[in-house]
């Protein structure tokens, strides 16, 4: 759905259903069409344009304010200032609202965040204490945008273009993946750090990862998160 629509779209699940809206132009319903066996159409108003950011809410999650640039930032709080628009990761998801939690309660470090889309997760943590922090996209778009979020907030991220499979990656204490299950797999075999934070998989599913000790797992909103200590 990302690739279909890269503006973003709503998720909304049900007991055994899970429905994706999104707003977009003729062009872009023929794509969903092409690609969704089930899909419904509507007209919406001219203000569609500004009506996403309803769907965008700012969060607390590790210590921490996570929200979108127009909602006012509280004072006194650590902040991290995400624009929800071309790259996945507004602090929201499950998934991300699990790898900061875990993130929060480590011992602090160098850190990579590997697949860093937005670069939340990567900001989240320099605000969190880690340094340096390191990201890392093989998407260039995601590679600019995690560049903008990390100069918003005023924290310094290494932000980088490389595939985590098959290119070198910088040197860091702690790596973060949020990522597929099979990439998380593939980059636990890597070995590319003693202690990895993995998520982006459903409630009930596991890396395999027969060289690392399971340290820590979570599950949030039916997606799972674990921490992983070499051997």
């Amino acid at each position: 759905m990302l690739e279909l629509v890269p503006s973003g779209f709503e998720e909304v699940e049900g007991s055994d259903w899970v429905e994706l809206a999104a707003y977009t132009d003729s062009a872009g319903e023929t794509r969903i069409r092409a690609a969704f066996d089930d899909v419904s159409t509507r007209s919406v108003d001219d203000d569609w344009g500004d009506r996403w950011r309803e769907f965008h809410c700012s969060v607390r999650v590790g210590g921490l304010w996570i929200g979108p640039p127009w909602e006012p930032a509280p004072g006194g709080e650590r902040v991290v200032v995400v624009d929800p628009g071309r790259a996945f990761g507004t602090g929201a998801h499950a998934t991300t609202r699990a790898c900061i939690e875990l993130l929060a309660v480590l011992e602090t470090g160098s850190l990579l965040d590997a697949g860093c889309g937005s670069g939340v997760i990567a900001v989240a943590a320099a605000r969190l204490g880690f340094g340096p922090v390191f990201a890392v996209d093989v998407d260039p778009i995601a590679v600019e945008v995690a560049g903008e979020t990390a100069r918003r907030n005023g924290v310094l991220v290494d932000v980088r273009e490389a595939d985590v499979l098959r290119d070198d990656l910088p040197s860091a204490d702690v790596v973060v993946a949020n990522i597929e299950l099979a990439v998380v797999e593939a980059l636990l075999a890597r070995r590319p750090a003693l202690t990895v934070v993995t998520s982006g998989y459903l409630a009930g599913e596991r890396p395999r990862a027969p060289a690392w000790n399971l340290a820590c797992e979570l599950e949030r909103d039916g997606w799972a998160a674990h921490v992983f200590v070499a051997k």
